[in-house]
């Protein structure tokens, strides 16, 4: 078919969003709950709790950490313990906890995944409707409909189209992104032609966020669809995939939830073909594992997976918490307390790895991950709050747990450290009591079994790396993906590299998640800026204001440990080096040079690289189409000034303004009036507007009327009279 011009005359618009059918979404109560509320299983036999694996993983866990602690004990109590040794050995319990637990799990992962079975055939009829539902925030228009189109038509080349309407969500508050979307959305409906089944909302206040935004789809139209799919502005998923997990939500009339496993793609700097490399070999083993011992107790990871509206609507609705920000207020992480939610309710959740076709991107360089991860962090720890909530089910509660420690893991890891080098620092330097309050043959210091020290460093080593370990071998045991990601020894080689790269970066990513834990418990809120999705680098005086911080602690430890002794320099040189080359390391691994020169030496190579995804290659096709239109890079207000039809459609998208309280001025918007009277040509608005003010125009017919009366220029007369 072939592609409109943006110049051509445009066809009437059709509505921008289908006739309204609400769904009840009445906010939920953490405080209180009955289990008469509770709803009974209408397939009971499916719900099984998986008590062996839970009891493998978890037992396993248990043991691994009781014996870990045992040998810890064995190196502090040489002699008599001090206080700091068992401050020591706690801290070392705790930790050595989380990696037995992934441990334990990634075994249960890679045993099952060693059984896995090809899927079977893909169905041939659906009862079913489905919204695809994309929520954008200040994102590149060119790259979200290329995305969201390749989606469309792998779904409609199913065969299945008729079955599924497409919506994007806007919250953006950029006036010159919200026109872009506008854009883009016409454009693809004349694209699609009749039947486009592709729709569009803008909202004028992002309430609650990604959250409300779908909140606010499902109760003003979630009563058209049995389910909805979730994406995020970075998705992909194939027809196949979305198809098969309508199918899935059909056949179990008890699925709340049901998970795919996004795997990475489309990345291009070092630090993310990292990412992406980890995420694709070792991802499924630990993905398997969870999916095995939750069962149907699982967890939403807020995209890609298929929900059932009805279900959502009734039980999701999510309440403020008590207090500011950044422990009340709204809930940031609301994808895991909406799976405790319906859980709750007694619909399962549960996640289907080994489904193919789902795929994410990923931050492009470590300051781009650690905003995210800030966001993150705060909507974990937020989470200590709903954890007890009435109600909830115990593999729920272990979720949150799992989510609040792996941010708390950081600083417990930082402060072993610092108790570790107060130790060799008062064995070293502090003088022997000889004269304690008990009697005693020995002056009281700190000793530690140096010998049996090592050997636990190496279990230890051994427990971290092993989910990696798994992985590879599966790799290396699948012909056509040992094949694709280079070959055995590029594979090897390349999960080398990953181990080098991500051992350097560890201490870097302590200190930046301690820093944010701190924050949080000081009380500091994050804010919510759109993500960098590109491969552009950051500016090299940016990555030094970021980092300096970490370059001057890597200093302060390698000297304190040097002085105090050249063995505890050695022992700590991972963590010093990584923070010394906080820099460089930042730096080298945003380059997309970098990751591109690796990638042509055939190294941190994936089988999505080598054999693209067929969406993929479609998305970047289109992508290619949407960006000669040049959307992204209009202004606005010049858009809608010069172009008749673009305005008339605007204002159609635009709801019904509720009427103005009598008293109550908008300060912008009366800032914007006073500015377009003032203005004497359309260069004057462009100029004199400031964004806000320019969003309370775009969202007010009266003022767009003001605007469009404006001349292009000034006229000859008034030119000739200056």
């Amino acid at each position: 078919m072939e592609r409109p011009s943006a110049e051509e005359p445009r066809a009437p618009i059709e509505p921008a969003m289908p006739p309204e059918r609400h769904l009840a979404m009445p906010i939920q109560s953490l405080r209180k709950w009955s289990g008469s509320e509770e709803r009974t299983l209408l397939a009971p036999g499916r719900l099984r709790t998986p008590w062996l694996s839970r009891l493998v993983v978890f037992g396993g866990a248990l043991a691994l950490t009781g014996y870990g602690a045992w040998q810890m004990y064995q190196v502090v109590s040489v002699s008599r313990t001090t206080i700091l040794q068992w401050v020591l050995l706690a801290l070392f319990t705790i930790n050595f906890s989380w990696i037995a637990l992934a441990f334990t799990s990634a075994i249960v992962g890679f045993l099952a995944l060693l059984r896995r079975r090809a899927p079977g055939e893909p169905p041939r009829t659906l009862a079913s409707r489905t919204a695809v539902v994309m929520p954008v925030y200040n994102e590149s228009t060119a790259r979200v409909f290329a995305a969201f189109a390749a989606i469309r038509e792998s779904i409609e080349a199913t065969g299945l189209g008729e079955h599924f309407d497409y919506f994007i969500l806007s919250d953006t508050t950029n006036p010159d992104v919200w026109i872009a979307e506008e854009r883009a959305f016409l454009a693809l409906r004349r694209r699609i032609g009749p039947d486009a089944r592709v729709y569009y909302r803008h909202r004028q206040k992002n309430t609650h966020r990604k959250a409300g935004n779908i909140a606010d789809f499902v109760s003003r139209w979630g009563g058209h669809y049995d389910h909805m799919l979730v994406l995020d502005a970075d998705s992909l998923m194939t027809g196949d995939c979305i198809v098969r997990l309508a199918a899935a939500m059909e056949a179990d009339p008890d699925a709340g939830i049901i998970q795919s496993l996004p795997l990475i793609i489309n990345r291009n700097t070092l630090f993310a073909r990292v990412q992406q490399f980890a995420a694709r070999v070792y991802g499924p083993v630990i993905a398997k594992g969870l999916a095995v011992w939750m069962g149907r107790d699982g967890n939403y990871w807020g995209h890609n997976a298929i929900i059932r509206t009805a279900a959502f609507a009734a039980h999701c609705g999510l309440p403020d918490l008590p207090g500011k920000p950044p422990f009340g207020g709204h809930i940031l992480s609301h994808d895991f307390v909406e799976a405790a939610l319906i859980r709750r309710a007694g619909w399962t959740v549960y996640m289907l790895p080994e489904l193919e076709g789902s795929y994410e991107e990923s931050p492009p360089s470590l300051i781009d991950l650690a905003a995210r991860d800030r966001r993150w962090c705060q909507g974990n720890l937020q989470h200590s709050r709903v954890i007890g909530s009435r109600g909830l089910k115990l593999a729920t509660r272990q979720h949150f747990a799992t989510g609040i420690f792996s941010y708390l893991a950081s600083p417990l890891w930082l402060f072993q450290l610092i108790v570790g080098i107060t130790l060799v620092l008062q064995t070293r330097y502090v003088r022997p009591e000889y004269f304690t309050k008990e009697f005693s043959l020995f002056p009281v210091w700190p000793r530690f079994d140096a010998e049996r020290a090592l050997a636990l460093f190496a279990l230890t080593m051994g427990i971290l790396l092993a989910p990696k370990f798994f992985g590879l071998v599966l790799m290396l045991f699948s012909r056509g993906e040992r094949q694709a990601s280079g070959g055995g020894i590029r594979l090897l080689l390349s999960t080398l590299l990953e181990i080098l790269l991500s051992a350097l970066l560890a201490p870097i990513m302590m200190v930046i998640q301690s820093g944010a834990v701190f924050q949080i418990l000081a009380g500091r809120d994050t804010g919510w800026q759109p993500q960098r999705r590109d491969d552009g680098s950051i500016p090299f005086h940016d990555i030094v204001r970021r980092h300096r911080g970490h370059v001057f602690l890597g200093v302060a430890t390698g000297v304190s440990a040097f002085m105090i002794a050249p063995s505890l320099f050695a022992w700590m040189s991972p963590t010093i080096i990584g923070l010394l080359l906080a820099i460089p390391i930042s730096w080298g691994s945003g380059l997309l040079s970098a990751g591109l020169g690796l990638k042509r030496a055939g190294l941190l190579l994936t089988p999505e690289e080598t054999f693209r995804p067929p969406i993929a290659v479609r998305a970047s096709e289109l992508q290619e189409d949407f960006a000669r239109d040049g959307f992204d890079d209009a202004d606005a207000i010049a858009v809608l000034h010069a172009d008749g039809e673009m305005r008339a459609c605007h204002e159609a998208m635009l709801p019904t303004a509720p009427p103005r309280k009598r008293g109550v001025i908008d300060a912008d918007r009366a800032m914007a009036e006073a500015k377009l009277v003032d203005a004497e040509t359309i260069e004057d608005a462009i100029a004199w507007l400031k964004p806000k003010e320019r969003m309370a125009v775009l969202h007010d017919r009266a003022l767009l009327a003001l605007l469009t009366s404006l001349p292009a220029r000034r006229p000859m007369s008034a030119v000739h009279a200056v």
